[in-house]
């Protein structure tokens, strides 16, 4: 083995293990939310979460690309992705307060197939018919689950899927953003701008922290943002098509802390649909890593 060869391997090792241990506090980033929307507003627990987050966020970026990651071209995209940010997490933590974690988090990821819809349908953006059927399928994931107009169909249950569309639009956004500036200038802006606005509105729905509650908001602080800060460093050390299906490793860590914590468990049919809709994504991942390859 060549040591470009051996160098590659370790890159992607890295990548592999990053992206993992990412995923896994991105779940405890969810559960901690889950467990403080029994005391507080989903707004409250965004913007606190932000706040602390935010001067982790600054030394992180600092560190990884120096002082220019603190400056933007276009400060107005940065804007309009932290309102974006906002909506998205307040509805992906209020769906916490009816749902399981595990099928909230299941119906998120549907999130890649709105991105396919939006690029075809709206940004000219050529999609073979191979990716549309994935896409007909995890839809037919998200039907199995949530079972509209069957007796344990739930209207909150449509929550999660409206946040994987705001969250596609989110991603989809960061073409707005000046090319050349870093991830790490989109991870800062991001998180002061959720920040900012919903500082605007917070003190609607304020009420006075708990103190044994304060390390829960430090936990979803830091947990949060070390999981961010994880799985855009995997991505810049291997290849999406490696790293990108882990991000489904987030649904055994879900089902695993609802367990624990709240003693939830899925039935068969949502675990059912939860696998079309992983199954789905994992074929829309090899497809464009075979179309790249042509």
């Amino acid at each position: 083995m060549t040591a470009a060869n051996h160098t590659m391997r370790r890159s992607q090792a890295s990548g592999i293990l990053l992206m993992i241990a990412g995923v896994a506090c991105l779940s405890a980033n969810d559960a901690i939310a889950k467990t403080l929307t029994s005391g507080y507003s989903p707004l409250q627990i965004l913007f606190l979460r932000n706040v602390i987050a935010l001067p982790f966020t600054l030394l992180i970026a600092l560190v990884m690309g120096g002082p220019l990651t603190l400056r933007s071209q276009r400060p107005a995209a940065h804007l309009l992705r932290g309102a974006l940010w906002v909506g998205a997490t307040m509805m992906f933590f209020t769906s916490f307060i009816y749902l399981p974690l595990a099928e909230a988090t299941a119906l998120i990821f549907v999130a890649p197939f709105f991105i396919t819809m939006i690029s075809a349908l709206f940004l000219g953006e050529a999609v073979r018919w191979r990716r549309w059927l994935a896409v007909a399928t995890g839809f037919l994931g998200v039907l199995i689950i949530i079972r509209p107009g069957g007796a344990t169909f739930q209207l909150i249950s449509l929550l999660p899927v409206t946040t994987a569309l705001v969250y596609a639009l989110l991603m989809l956004s960061a073409r707005w953003v000046d090319p050349r500036e870093s991830v790490w200038t989109l991870l800062v802006y991001l998180t002061g701008a959720g920040a900012l606005l919903s500082a605007l509105i917070v003190p609607l729905v304020w009420v006075p922290i708990r103190l044994e509650d304060l390390w829960f908001f430090v936990g979803i602080a830091v947990f949060g943002t070390a999981g961010m800060t994880m799985m855009t460093q995997a991505f810049r050390l291997a290849p999406a098509s490696i790293v990108a299906p882990l991000d489904y490793t987030g649904l055994p860590w879900a089902m695993l802390f609802g367990w624990l914590i709240w003693r939830e468990s899925l039935d068969a049919m949502t675990i059912f649909g939860a696998a079309i809709i992983i199954a789905s994504g994992l074929f829309s991942i090899f497809q464009d890593r075979n179309q790249n390859r042509v």
